[in-house]
């Protein structure tokens, strides 16, 4: 149920953005996310789709671009993508990890008509 306040944030965010462009209509939007993010696709285009109504983002077509975990060893200094049956380090077995990348979840850019 978190993609709902995370989507009417998007919509706000993105809005906000396009007016003071004097965007006419908000074409698409570029969201990042990462592997472990724990949105789900589906369910913010879902929401998009009901709460975009009414206002110059009705339509715009969302563009999810999902970004594999990464992580590094604290142990060796490995740097990897984890295995999704185990976490720990491929190279020391060490599993002292720190998250690289895998977490994001950002408005990267938006399209508009003006």
């Amino acid at each position: 149920m978190h993609e709902l306040a995370i989507t009417e944030s998007i919509l706000e965010i993105a809005v906000r953005h396009a007016e003071a462009q004097n965007a006419t209509k908000i074409t698409d939007l570029h969201i990042v996310m990462g592997q472990w993010a724990s949105m789900v696709d589906d369910s913010i285009q879902f929401y998009w789709d009901i709460i975009s109504e009414g206002t110059i983002a009705k339509g715009a077509t969302l563009h999810f671009d999902r970004i594999p975990a990464a992580l590094t060893c604290l142990a060796c200094g490995q740097t990897y993508q984890p295995d999704v049956r185990a976490l720990f380090c491929p190279n020391c077995q060490s599993t002292r990890i720190q998250v690289i990348t895998g977490e994001e979840f950002r408005l990267d850019s938006i399209e508009i008509e003006t």
